[in-house]
């Protein structure tokens, strides 16, 4: 660094706003300026720490589960209740829901009978719920 570069250097007081110079020899024994970074790449806690949301939603047709997508792809874990909607729309909804947590690189986990979590790559789930399945409750209508 040559002696001008120091000298700006030592009375900046803010460096943001300029770049240094600094000065390299090459081979030949010209001096080349090249741009020196005065930022570095530095992220704010205040955005790594913005309140996630958890959505809930009841859908009654397979029309409602591209809604849950979108909230999937905006990084929003979801919790799906099925308990209101037909059998094979329910089936049609988890498949749909499935492709999107997949390409997103999320996951999905069934939490009970018909209610399913789905979360995108933002999201960890940790642990496991056990079902605890009657004979009533074993005609179709477990999924996993």
């Amino acid at each position: 660094m040559g002696i001008k570069s120091k000298f700006k250097a030592f009375f900046l007081l803010d460096e943001d706003d300029y770049q240094l110079m600094e000065e390299t020899e090459t081979d030949e024994g010209e001096t080349v300026k090249s741009p020196k970074a005065a930022k570095k790449n530095v992220v704010s806690l205040q955005s790594v720490q913005k309140s996630s949301k958890v959505i809930l939603s009841e859908p009654r047709v397979f029309a409602e589960a591209q809604e849950i997508a979108d909230h999937l792809k905006n990084r929003r874990a979801v919790v799906v209740n099925l308990q209101r909607i037909q059998h094979d729309q329910a089936k049609r909804v988890i498949d749909f829901l499935s492709g999107t947590v997949y390409a997103i690189g999320g996951e999905i986990q069934q939490l009970g009978q018909k209610i399913f979590l789905c979360t995108p790559d933002n999201v960890e789930v940790d642990g496991s719920i056990s079902q605890f399945l009657t004979e009533d409750d074993n005609d179709n209508t477990r999924w996993s």
